[in-house]
């Protein structure tokens, strides 16, 4: 569960790596591309440009290097050459890389073109949710500090926390232990200790948080079919509070 400081520096390197990725899509236009097209560009660039593996690919048996995520679709969306992005819709890629035997974990919901200003709020808002979860990360703090700070803001904004699905530890494999809820009491469960590394990565739907899985056994969807949002940072708790290990180019940290 602990990592030492030189692991977490080979981990920030698979970071930085997948922060590429993130960086070579917002190029894109991704209106009229089918997500199975996302998926292979995606795929080659991990593999040919920045000689890294698609974590994803292989795990459990899934054939793809990425999940994309569209409108209803909550998670584990699978890609698909029928399913073809329009402008309007929003969709969440989540991306896994390995490089030098660590991997690093991320997603984003883009927007497609222009999107209708409820589902731009709720995309705004579940970002900020993310980094609420990522302020609230330090030594001493615990896993119940970060799912509330996650669930109050998503509250307030009026939308709901899925529950189903949550963040987990990360390094040599892709989900270790422990398991960060999104919602949660403060000063509750485990405390956090530096050399930590987990990822946050709330998902928010606009109406009821219930969800259910489809027939391919992967596709999460809505039960209400309203939209839904999530984005995902891989983060280490170092001495002093927290470090974003998956930081993108030009973002920066809302805390």
């Amino acid at each position: 569960m602990i990592k030492s400081p030189e692991e977490i520096e080979v981990m920030a390197e698979s970071g930085r790596r997948l922060a590429e990725v993130f960086a070579h899509l917002d190029q894109l236009d991704l209106a009229g591309m089918s997500t199975l097209q996302v998926n292979d560009l995606v795929d080659d660039f991990i593999v040919n440009t920045l000689e890294s593996r698609p974590a994803s690919k292989g795990q459990y048996g899934y054939a793809y290097a990425l999940n994309a995520s569209r409108n209803h679709v909550v998670c584990h969306g699978v890609p698909s050459a029928a399913e073809i992005l329009q402008r309007g819709d929003i969709v969440n890629l989540d991306i896994t890389l390995e490089a030098n035997g660590f991997i690093a974990d991320s997603s984003k919901t883009y927007q497609v073109g222009e999107v209708s200003p409820l589902a731009q709020r709720l995309v705004q808002v579940t970002y900020e949710a993310m980094w609420k979860g990522i302020g609230a990360v330090r030594p001493g703090a615990t896993l119940g500090d970060i799912g509330h700070a996650i669930e109050r803001h998503a509250r307030k904004h009026g939308y709901s926390i899925v529950r189903e699905y949550c963040g987990h530890g990360i390094g040599r494999e892709m989900h270790e232990s422990p398991q960060i809820l999104h919602w949660g009491r403060p000063r509750t469960g485990l405390v956090l200790r530096a050399g930590m590394v987990f990822t946050i990565e709330p998902m928010l739907n606009q109406g009821r948080r219930t969800v259910r899985t489809e027939d391919d056994g992967w596709t999460v969807v809505t039960c209400d079919g309203q939209l839904s949002a999530q984005f995902e940072h891989t983060v280490a708790v170092t001495r002093n509070g927290v470090r974003v290990l998956t930081l993108r180019p030009g973002e920066r940290q809302l805390n």
